[in-house]
């Protein structure tokens, strides 16, 4: 009698060897995926193919210094602004080359593009942030701002 008790992917691994064991398992794993919307590969909407540069946010004592890296891009392919406290770092990549062989035509095009957002610690000063982009790096160099600490206070509670 065969079994019919569900069993996972994890339960399921093909024996080495066994005839057609790599599809069976790439098919099993093709199910399971179709489940899982971040994972599947039928999810073709921009969050799952769009790159996302890595980014490391430091506090140095009297700024935050924010680097995010950036390769293959140019200083002119970046935009970094802020609004309502959030730090919005986007950017685009095109490359095209065309070359011809032996009569061949050969067009490649590639294109990327992405968008970081990130709220900013409140004892930032919106008005002297500033940013540098070197060989592949963007750093953005988000000052404190000296007067933030007057600007928050406890609110008591009492009674209504």
């Amino acid at each position: 009698m065969n079994d019919l008790t569900p069993t996972t992917a994890t339960a399921r691994t093909a024996k080495p060897g066994a005839p057609l064991g790599w599809l069976r398992t790439e098919i099993d794993r093709l199910f399971d995926d179709f489940g899982s919307p971040a994972r599947s590969i039928f999810n073709f909407g921009a969050s799952a193919l769009a790159p996302v540069p890595a980014l490391e946010l430091t506090d140095q004592g009297k700024e935050y210094r924010l680097t995010v890296e950036l390769p293959g891009l140019k200083e002119e392919d970046v935009d970094v602004s802020i609004a309502d406290g959030v730090l919005a770092i986007a950017g685009e990549k095109r490359d095209e080359s065309e070359r011809k062989d032996k009569g061949v035509l050969i067009s490649e095009r590639s294109y990327g593009a992405f968008r970081r957002q990130l709220t900013v610690p409140g004892d930032v000063d919106p008005a002297a942030i500033k940013a540098a982009f070197d060989k592949g790096v963007l750093t953005v160099t988000l000052p404190k701002d000296a007067h933030a600490a007057e600007r928050s206070r406890k609110i008591p509670i009492g009674k209504a």
